[in-house]
């Protein structure tokens, strides 16, 4: 446990800071099962509409270093990879 006045509020606001990044966190988490969700079904604007705000989301977490950069990055790569998966189903590529 602290001793200082200093060391105390430092741990008041740590712990603040904790919660809400763990609330942020679950917040990307429930976005991205979203995004698999809507992949499952037909509706390919529900799909974009429901990966711009995964982005939005993994893009702010990503510039206030609550997830890694690279995760982010990477969690948006297989996103796109999905919606593009999906846009391109049921066209043929042309010869």
């Amino acid at each position: 446990m602290p001793h200082t006045r200093s060391a105390k509020k430092q741990l008041r606001k740590n712990e603040r800071r904790r919660l809400h990044n763990r609330s942020l966190v679950k917040a990307i988490r429930t976005q991205v099962k979203k995004v698999e969700a809507a992949a499952e079904g037909d509706a390919v604007e529900e799909l974009r509409k429901e990966f711009l705000v995964a982005t939005r989301k993994l893009d702010k977490a990503a510039a206030k270093r609550v997830i890694h950069p690279n995760m982010a990055a990477r969690k948006k790569s297989q996103l796109a990879r999905l919606l593009h998966q999906k846009q391109t189903a049921g066209k043929t590529p042309a010869k």
